[in-house]
């Protein structure tokens, strides 16, 4: 393992990253559209971040997701949502299929996961979902690759 400074590409490549937060803005756009509470929004945000291990984005959403109300609770177990109460129909389609999303190359977003969402979310919901879970694929890998600081 090295301890060589990592390259922030973001600040290498600032047009690049501002087109990613271009794309990012237009998914919120989107997911309001359709009618996806913000509270799911940064469920989203949070669980894609958790799959991929991205500290800086988990925090950065879970912070996000508490100052517009979210119940700490439903943060605190959302790597075991499909177990709990906490989460609606509407919630648990949309946290499947980001899953299934985030994880394509296990599964290639089945039939299965498909199907579930497409049986409570509208096709905008569905297309909003997987725009949010894309985009946070790609701000995740960027925190990531950059290891941006988390902590002290």
């Amino acid at each position: 393992m090295t301890n060589a400074p990592r390259t922030n590409i973001g600040e290498q490549h600032p047009t690049a990253y501002k087109a990613l937060i271009a794309l990012s803005m237009e998914a919120d756009k989107n997911a309001a559209a359709a009618g996806l509470d913000p509270l799911l929004v940064e469920l989203i945000r949070i669980r894609v971040s958790q799959i991929n291990g991205c500290a800086f984005c988990m925090r950065m959403h879970t912070r996000d997701a508490l100052r517009k109300g979210e119940n700490p609770d439903r943060i605190a177990v959302l790597p075991a949502w499909a177990e709990a109460a906490y989460f609606s129909e509407t919630d648990r389609a949309a946290l499947r299929l980001a899953e299934a999303i985030t994880l394509v190359s296990v599964g290639h977003v089945g039939d299965e996961d498909y199907d579930a969402a497409a049986d409570v979310l509208t096709s905008d919901q569905i297309s909003a979902v997987a725009w949010l879970t894309t985009v946070m694929n790609s701000f995740n890998r960027v925190a990531i690759t950059s290891r941006y600081h988390v902590g002290d």
